[in-house]
């Protein structure tokens, strides 16, 4: 297009310097950020620049203007060299990344009930050099939204140059809105940008103070040359993916209009821009249902299985109208569940069909929209969107608290790493605080501050007693000087400022609550206690000190005469028992059984006199010994002396004597002597599945792991229950007694309580044995013993695998584990019972079947539960399952220009052949041809 002007000579000069000024008006325009965004290049060293694509003004997260400062800590990186050249914008070039503290915390301004899309992006770049995303390890850190839990960002096996992104739509719960970076310990968290987007208090009505969603998927449909859509067409700043850049081949119709395509009235809920609503994709009339198949790849597997419950958003509008007698019916489904029935789309109008507040359980899910019998035409869909539910259960401190706290930290310029809520979530609570959580406060408050010995200098911060439920305030041990504010605080019981340089006049507010028992007040060690001999300021250490010694002194001088006297007998009884023959006290006649027999000598030599303990309980010690060919053994010394009084002693020496089977822990050998009944086992490095499930991250076990472990404890007891004659029952299955090898192999131990039983009979009758939380309840009645005794106990043991909890615990009232996990999963998802250890790093759907597999052996009913082979082929399912979709995670491409690619999600958009005119979900004959299958890679 050209345009060209005319102008006199007299109106030539001021035409130029207007037509100047209006350039530079629009330039000026066009480069300057909406006021309500805010765009943070997280690392960035310069203060300011204007992004290329967008005109979006991109500012520093540490700046010299205390204001603009969104960030303490943390360190600057650039991605390496190599990767520079193929970014594809400025803001995937930098980083900060947070290499100390378990959290920090970004601090971005916002206004109080306003509702705000925060997005975070990702870009490793491998900045450290150590490869950290693609050497195979674990590489993961979590994200919470103010001091909620939002999700994790996994770059496990993920290209270095490849960028994630993560969204989230909230309200501010204050003047500010914190996110915050988790350090599991798998990794560094980093961060490359920082969005901030105000959005109508109409959009996404779902949003309110107490639910968040945060960001699956965002599609548009229709032919679309950018695979991102985002500011300015959307002056939102929301992404939208292009579905064509995955799949437009046949049967897929794509459609256009330049007409408007209007809302209905009132309709403010989405504001899908008019760009993408102009758009839209169908199939060809010779097909009737196309199905949108949504799933989680292995790197949103770290994201908190209770997220994964979704918000499906669809917005249609019709853009074909050629013929206005035809018109388009369809129903859509969710799994094969009916959301809505009977939709017909409107002519260039737009309906966003939804479930409000109702979120859909289950990470995989597949939306169909199906052609009704009396529809011209086929579904047609313009745009989608896919949220996960993110509960804002925590509340942030009380809002005085915090600001006066941070003028603490300002005032003191305290480096301690005191980042995010000072005391939400608890976990992360700020050092030298104690917080009141009590349920009849909405918010936590500060109640104890302990600063003693911190370094503080300069005046007392009059921000202390203006804490209105600060009870105990320590500043001891530092260097304040000057007076002390004088400041009613009726809160405030405890006020230690001992030994600091504090002068002048006692505050009168301070002095009367002293005076009236209100107050413990301690000044010593001041300058201003120089001239007052008040008991405020006297000495209480040393008083204290004097009195403990005055009082301590002749009672240890006693105590120290009867250890001595306790000692000198023990040390002759001693001698004499070293001098004492054990030989003469082995028992002459042997067990008939064939295997090694240790006389007790034997065992004091293999276990070093004893020396090293390894477990103890109600049975005896165990110790742990080298044989001769330096093979490790456990040696298990029983409390009872002789087979007579021990009941355990024969029946697991008989039983595991005549049983070999390599999920059964192995006999060595047994000592039978007057003094000692000792039991040697295979020592087992890895300990038992109790420690490993109730210990640290650092000993935590993956879901591989606990399925395997499951599966050999399985096989152990079916070995037991089949392929023994007759069958053994060992009545007291429990993690305690699972045993791990170094390669974590799981064996069976403990067989003191096992009994054989005849498989021609039903049941044998006993006393009830076992352990509490294991025990199986018909037999506890009847005494009635069957091999589904064992079942009933595995499990319990299946279900502590899951949920890392015991059999029985406290919630906050004595529960049943089986009993809490039906409550868990009635209330909301089977992933809220799941092991938080795992960082939900499993499969759902392995996860479902060994829920319902721990929960059909639970039946009260013997007659109802598994025996223990279908539980083994159960087991088996899961775990080549498992291997291979771990083959099939590692080789799945990646996309250098997708900007949030944390989740190798699989759409899948198929078309269904209609060839009768009933309805219907499967391929008709002649039609499967016209499959067409989406691999998208994006991640959210």
């Amino acid at each position: 297009m050209v345009i060209s002007y005319r102008c006199s000579a007299g109106t030539k000069l001021p035409w130029i310097l207007s037509l100047q000024l209006i350039l530079v008006a629009t330039i000026q325009a066009q480069s300057a950020s909406p006021p309500d965004f805010l765009s943070i290049d997280c690392g960035l060293t310069n203060s300011s620049y204007i992004d290329t694509d967008t005109n979006l003004t991109y500012v520093s997260d540490i700046s010299d203007i205390p204001d603009k400062r969104y960030v303490e800590g943390g360190k600057a990186y650039n991605i390496m060299a190599q990767y520079m050249k193929d970014a594809t914008n400025e803001q995937e070039k930098t980083l900060r990344s947070f290499p100390h503290g378990q959290r920090n915390c970004y601090t971005l301004p916002s206004i109080r009930g306003n509702k705000y899309l925060i997005r975070t992006t990702f870009t490793y770049g491998n900045y450290d050099e150590l490869n950290s995303s693609e050497n195979g390890s674990l590489f993961l850190f979590g994200l919470h939204i103010g001091v909620n839990f939002w999700t994790t960002v996994n770059l496990t096996k993920w290209r270095s140059p490849d960028t994630v992104w993560k969204e989230v739509l909230t309200v501010a719960p204050d003047k500010f809105i914190s996110v915050c970076l988790i350090n599991f310990g798998y990794g560094t968290p980093f961060v490359s940008t920082l969005d901030m987007r105000l959005l109508p208090d109409s959009m996404y009505p779902v949003v309110n103070a107490t639910v968040s969603i945060s960001y699956f998927s965002r599609l548009r449909f229709g032919s679309v040359d950018d695979f991102i859509t985002r500011y300015p067409t959307d002056k939102y700043d929301r992404f939208w993916e292009s579905w064509s850049w995955y799949n437009s081949s046949y049967p897929w119709l794509n459609l256009t209009t330049t007409r408007e395509v209007k809302t209905l009235p009132g309709d403010d809920k989405f504001l899908v821009p008019q760009e993408i609503l102009q758009k839209a994709s169908t199939i060809n009339s010779s097909f009737r249902w196309l199905n949108i198949s949504v799933s989680a790849g292995d790197n949103l597997l770290g994201t908190r299985a209770r997220d994964m419950e979704q918000l499906p958003i669809f917005h249609f509008a019709e853009l074909d109208n050629n013929d206005s007698m035809n018109h388009r019916v369809f129903d859509i489904y969710r799994n094969n569940e009916l959301l809505t029935p009977d939709f017909t789309t409107s002519p260039f109008r737009v309906d966003s069909p939804y479930q409000n507040g109702r979120f859909l359980p289950k990470m995989v899910t597949s939306f169909s929209l199906r052609k009704k019998p009396r529809s011209q035409l086929p579904p047609l869909i313009n745009a989608f969107e896919l949220y996960s539910l993110v509960r804002m259960d925590n509340h942030t401190t009380a809002s005085n608290d915090v600001e006066f706290m941070k003028e603490v930290k300002k005032y003191y310029n305290l480096t301690r790493n005191w980042n995010g809520d000072p005391c939400s979530p608890r976990e992360y609570s700020w050092e030298g605080l104690t917080c009141d959580y009590a349920t009849a406060n909405p918010n936590p408050k500060i109640t104890r501050v302990n600063l003693s010995t911190s370094g503080l200098r300069g005046g007392l911060d009059i921000s202390f007693m203006k804490m209105a439920s600060l009870e105990n305030l320590d500043l001891s041990h530092n260097n304040l000087t000057g007076v002390i504010p004088d400041y009613q605080s009726n809160s405030l019981r405890a006020l230690n400022l001992s030994n600091n340089q504090l002068d002048g006049p006692i505050p009168d507010s301070i002095l009367q609550r002293y005076k009236a028992g209100l107050l413990e007040l301690r000044l010593e060690g001041n300058p201003i206690c120089s001239t007052v001999k008040d008991r405020y300021c006297a000495n209480k250490k040393n008083s204290k000190a004097t009195l403990l010694v005055a009082v301590i002194v002749p009672v240890v001088f006693v105590l120290l005469l009867v250890v001595l006297c306790v000692l000198w007998k023990l040390r002759w009884k001693g001698k004499s028992e070293e001098q004492e023959d054990y030989a003469m006290y082995e028992e002459e006649t042997p067990l008939h059984i064939d295997i090694r027999r240790f006389t007790y000598a034997e065992l004091k030599l293999i276990t070093n006199n004893f020396q090293s303990i390894i477990g103890k309980g109600g049975f005896g010690t165990v110790y742990h010994g080298i044989l001769e060919n330096n093979d490790e053994v456990a040696v298990k010394v029983l409390v009872e002396t002789s087979i007579d009084e021990s009941k355990d002693f024969l029946p697991e020496v008989q039983t595991l004597s005549k049983v070999h089977h390599k999920n059964l822990v192995a006999l060595v050998g047994y000592c039978q002597n007057k003094k000692c009944l000792a039991l040697v086992y295979d020592f087992m490095p890895r300990g038992n599945l109790q420690q490993l499930l109730r210990g640290g991250y650092d000993s935590s076990l993956n879901w591989e792991e606990r399925l395997h472990i499951a599966l050999d404890a399985a096989q152990g007891l079916e070995y037991l229950h089949e392929s023994c004659t007759p069958s053994i029952v060992h009545r007291d299955v429990k993690t305690p007694n699972i045993l791990l090898d170094k390669n974590l192999v799981a064996k069976i131990s403990d067989f003191g309580l096992s009994r054989a039983f005849n498989a021609a009979h039903t049941h044998i009758s006993t006393v009830a044995a076992g352990t509490l939380g294991y025990l199986d309840p018909e037999y506890h009645a009847t005494f009635q013993l069957t091999i589904k005794t064992d079942v009933y106990s595995f499990g319990i043991v299946l279900l502590e695998i899951v949920t890392g909890q015991p059999p029985v615990f406290m919630d906050p009232q004595t529960v049943h584990l089986p009993n809490w996990v039906r409550q868990k999963v009635a209330k909301g998802s089977i992933h809220d019972v799941v092991d938080k250890k795992l960082l939900d790093q499993y499969d759902a759907t392995h996860l479902q079947s060994v829920i319902d597999l721990a929960m059909n052996c639970v039946e009260n009913a013997s007659i109802d539960r598994p025996s223990m082979t279908e539980v083994v082929s159960v087991l088996k399912v899961c775990l080549p399952a498992l291997s291979s979709e771990k083959q099939s995670a590692a080789s799945t491409p990646r996309w250098k220009n997708v900007m949030d690619a944390d989740i190798p999600k699989q759409f899948q958009l198929i078309s269904g052949a209609s060839t009768t005119s009933y309805e219907g979900s499967s391929f008709q004959s002649g039609y499967t041809g016209a499959v067409s299958e989406i691999s998208l890679v994006s991640g959210r």
